[in-house]
């Protein structure tokens, strides 16, 4: 699905990812561990085709980064980030956001069918948002926003889901709520392979089979998620004593 080899990346002569390499099969559920700053977004970035790599090879859904058309690839893959929700229209209602998954457009400009509909009205029944449908989306809450632009990444059924910090300025019930649907989603048959970005470890689910583990723009350690988020593990990662406890299969860290 992924692989990145040996990739860097500088800005200013500084440098921002350093000798990357991760590799994402298909059926893995992964998560990105990292404080801020450490890359996270960058690698990402990379991934969607915005920016180059300064050094490496970069290949996605059996497609080589520059040999590809990226504005076709997207399509393949659904994107959610908060930057992404400053770009649309207050005025716009969600089921026109949801449809306009379908063209990776902001806005609706293009003729949907009854399948389309019937698609978007699937997705909203999964992520709860159905009583919405007529809303502006000016009106909506940050938690509200959030389940709307996930299921207008699922709308044109991608291959690769890429969730980055979703649950930013998210109150404690919201982030909850949040994290269930997601969870949801990773469950569903034939669903994308999901890539979660975090930098709070109690948000990391059952779900996601695999963690990476990155730190000022390098990879830290990646693998198996039971085996990155130990105590000795993350102790090193953060470079503070951390001491864990599990609770309803997810890992809660304190400082010792």
């Amino acid at each position: 699905m992924i692989t990145v080899e040996n990739v860097s990346f500088r800005r200013n002569n500084k440098h921002i990812l350093h000798d990357v390499s991760w590799s994402v099969q298909q059926g893995e559920y992964w998560c990105l561990l990292g404080l801020n700053g450490s890359g996270k977004t960058t690698l990402l970035n990379i991934i969607n085709g915005y920016i180059w790599p300064t050094e490496g090879k970069v290949h996605v859904l059996g497609h080589t980064f520059g040999q590809t058309n990226l504005p076709e690839l997207r399509k393949e893959i659904g994107w959610v980030s908060s930057s992404l929700q400053q770009r649309f229209r207050e005025y716009d209602t969600v089921f026109q956001i949801i449809l306009s998954g379908k063209f990776a457009s902001i806005g609706l400009y293009d003729k949907v069918d009854e399948r389309d509909i019937e698609r978007a009205k699937e997705l909203m029944k999964l992520l709860q948002c159905e009583h919405l449908q007529d809303q502006a989306y000016g009106v909506l809450s940050q938690g509200e926003r959030q389940r709307v632009l996930i299921a207008r990444a699922l709308m044109p059924s991608p291959k690769l889901l890429i969730l980055d910090e979703p649950c930013t300025g998210l109150d404690l019930l919201a982030r909850e709520q949040l994290l269930q649907f997601i969870e949801k989603v990773a469950t569903e048959p034939n669903g994308p392979t999901l890539i979660y970005v975090t930098h709070h470890v109690e948000e990391i689910l059952p779900c996601f089979t695999h963690t990476l583990l990155m730190r000022e723009g390098k990879v830290f350690a990646s693998g198996r998620t039971n085996e990155q988020l130990t105590e000795s593990m993350l102790s090193d990662f953060f470079k503070q004593p951390i001491a864990i406890q599990h609770e309803q299969d997810r890992t809660w860290i304190a400082l010792k």
